[in-house]
C-alpha cells in the first residue's frame, strides 16, 4: 500500500469541479441579482383560475435517484373499462415562479442544465426553488402540466391530452428499491406501503412501460449500456465507485418520459407552434458502424437502419456482456451527439434515431434542463391560445446554446469522474487489476479495470487489441488532471 501522508479530500474535488465549470464556459455560482430575486419569492405558486383543475386526490408518486431532491415528474395510472390504461405524467411548472428574462431565468440560460459531480452539484436553478418551491415534493400541493395518455393493451397510444392541474405527491420513491420490489427481490418501499392502492399503481405502470419498451425495441430503439460510474464518500474520502445499473424502475420512468415528450412535440406541432426538439440524426459514420459490426461477424445494411443496429447490439449484449459497455461507447461516439433544433410548422422532421421516434421534445425536467423550461412556456401559451413567448430567432439562438452548454456540462462531469477514480486509486499504486482494453488513440492504449470500475492509460503501449482482457499494475495517479496509468503484466 502506498499510503499518502496527505490524501486528497472531497473539498478538493469540489474545487476542481468549479475550475472545470469555468474552463468550459459554465457559471458555478449564482449572482447577486439572482439572490435578490430569490429573496422576493416567499412561497410556492398560488396560481389558480380557469384551466387549472384539481388532481390532488389521485395516487401520484415520484420515482428518482435515492438522493434526488429536484423532483420534476409524478406518474399515476388508471385502468379503463375496455382494458386500456390511462397514464398521467405531471411535470413541475417552474415558470409559475421563474418568469422569462428575470435574473434566475438568465442564469439558467447561461448553463442550460444542472451539472452533477459527486463532490458538488451545480443546480440550474437555486435550491430554494429546484428542491423546494418548484419541486413536486411529497405532501405538497403544486401546480403542474399534466399529460394524459391512453394506451391500448398492445401499447398503442389511442389518444392524449395536455392540461394544467394541481397535484399532490403521495409517495417519494427511489429507482433501486422499486425495481427490487417489482422483480421480487425486496419489499414494497415503506413510502408506497403506507398508501393504499400504490402497489397496484406501480404494477400497472410497470406493465405498460414494459409494453412500450418492447414496442420501441421492435421499431429499432437502441439499448446502450454506457460506462457511468459514480463515486461514494465516507466523510471526506472516496471509498467506492459504483456503476449505475439499468433496472425496471428506470425503464418505467424512461418510457413514460419518451412518450410524454412525443405528445408534447405533436401537441405544439398541431397548434402550429415553432418548438425546440431533441434530435439524433441518422449517423453520418454508418460505414464505420457497419465495419465495427463486421469485425464481430455481423452484417449491417448499407444505409442507416436503427432496427438492424439494435438486433446487432442485443446479440452482442448476450454474447459478450463483459465488453458490451465498451461496444456501446464506440457506437454512441460514432452515432454523434444529440442536438437541439428548432422545428417550424410544415418544416422537415428529423426525428431521434437512437430512440426510434420521430417526434421528441425535451419537456419533462424543467428544474434541471433549460429546453424543458422553454417547452413548458410554449405549452402554456398554446393552451391559453396566446402568442408564443419566443420568436423563431430566439428559439434558434437558444437551441444552439443548449446544445453547446449541454456538451460542456457532459465534459465537466466526465473530467470529474476521472479525478474521482484517481482519488480512490491513489492508495493502491503497485496493486494489480483485471481489465479490458477499451481504445487506442494517438499512440495511446486505454484500459478499463473491472473493480473498481475505472479507466486509465496502459503503458507502454503494447501489441493488444480493443476488447482484449489484460492484467494491469497501477503505477501512478494524478487527481488534479484525472490521470491513471497502468502497466501491463505478462
Amino acid at each position: 500500500m502506498n499510503k499518502q501522508l496527505h490524501p486528497h479530500q472531497k473539498d478538493e474535488l469540489a474545487e476542481l469541479a468549479v475550475i472545470a465549470m469555468r474552463e468550459r464556459g459554465l457559471e458555478p455560482e449564482f449572482s447577486a441579482a439572482v439572490k435578490r430575486q430569490l429573496d422576493e419569492i416567499d412561497g410556492e405558486s398560488e396560481e389558480d383560475g380557469v384551466g387549472i383543475i384539481d388532481m390532488t386526490g389521485l395516487l401520484w408518486c415520484s420515482i428518482d435517484n435515492d438522493d434526488s431532491r429536484d423532483l420534476d415528474q409524478l406518474t399515476v395510472s388508471e385502468t379503463l373499462p375496455d382494458g386500456s390504461v390511462k397514464i398521467m405524467v405531471a411535470i413541475a411548472d417552474v415558470d409559475t415562479l421563474v418568469a422569462k428574462d428575470t435574473p434566475i431565468d438568465r442564469h439558467a440560460q447561461i448553463n442550460t442544465t444542472s451539472v452533477y459531480t459527486s463532490a458538488r452539484i451545480f443546480p440550474m436553478l437555486p435550491e430554494k426553488l429546484s428542491t423546494d418551491l418548484t419541486s413536486l415534493n411529497p405532501n405538497q400541493v403544486r401546480v403542474a402540466t399534466v399529460t394524459e395518455m391512453v394506451f391500448q393493451p398492445d401499447g398503442t397510444l389511442a389518444r392524449s391530452h395536455i392540461t394544467r392541474a394541481r397535484v399532490h405527491n403521495k409517495a417519494q420513491l427511489a429507482y433501486d428499491a422499486v425495481s427490487a420490489w417489482i422483480e421480487g427481490n425486496g419489499p414494497l418501499p415503506e413510502a408506497a406501503d403506507i398508501v393504499p392502492g400504490m402497489d397496484q399503481q406501480l404494477r400497472t405502470q410497470d406493465s405498460v412501460a414494459q409494453q412500450l419498451r418492447a414496442n420501441r425495441r421492435e421499431q429499432g430503439a437502441l439499448d446502450f449500456q454506457t460506462f457511468q460510474p459514480r463515486a461514494e464518500f465516507d466523510g471526506e474520502q472516496v471509498v467506492a465507485i459504483k456503476q449505475q445499473e439499468q433496472n425496471r424502475a428506470r425503464q418505467l420512468i424512461e418510457e413514460f418520459m419518451v412518450a410524454t415528450n412525443g405528445v408534447t412535440a405533436r401537441f405544439l406541432a398541431g397548434k402550429r407552434r415553432a418548438a425546440i426538439r431533441r434530435v439524433v440524426r441518422s449517423p453520418e459514420r454508418w460505414a464505420r458502424i457497419a465495419q465495427v459490426a463486421a469485425e464481430r461477424g455481423w452484417e449491417l445494411p448499407i444505409d442507416p437502419d436503427s432496427k438492424a443496429l439494435e438486433q446487432f447490439l442485443a446479440a452482442e449484449r448476450k454474447r459478450d456482456p463483459l465488453r458490451f459497455p465498451d461496444l456501446s461507447l464506440v457506437i454512441v461516439k460514432l452515432m454523434g451527439r444529440g442536438e437541439y433544433v428548432v422545428e417550424r410548422p410544415g418544416g422537415p422532421n428529423i426525428g431521434h434515431f437512437g430512440l426510434a421516434v420521430r417526434d421528441y421534445s425535451h419537456s419533462t425536467a424543467p428544474n434541471r434542463r433549460y429546453p424543458d423550461l422553454i417547452a413548458s412556456r410554449l405549452i402554456k401559451a398554446a393552451l391559453a391560445e396566446v402568442k408564443s413567448p419566443y420568436s423563431d430567432m430566439e428559439l434558434e439562438f437558444l437551441a444552439n446554446r443548449c446544445t453547446q452548454q449541454e456538451d460542456a456540462a457532459n465534459k465537466v462531469e466526465r473530467q470529474l469522474r476521472k479525478s474521482e477514480a484517481a482519488m480512490l486509486l491513489e492508495d493502491h499504486i503497485g496493486e494489480t487489476f483485471d481489465g479490458v482494453v477499451t481504445g487506442e488513440s494517438k499512440g495511446n492504449t486505454w484500459v478499463r479495470i473491472f473493480e473498481p470500475p475505472a479507466e486509465g492509460k496502459l503503458l507502454p503501449s503494447r501489441d493488444v487489441q480493443v476488447g482484449d482482457k489484460v492484467r494491469a499494475k497501477l503505477i501512478s495517479t494524478n487527481v488534479e488532471r484525472g490521470f491513471i496509468d497502468f502497466e501491463m503484466i505478462g
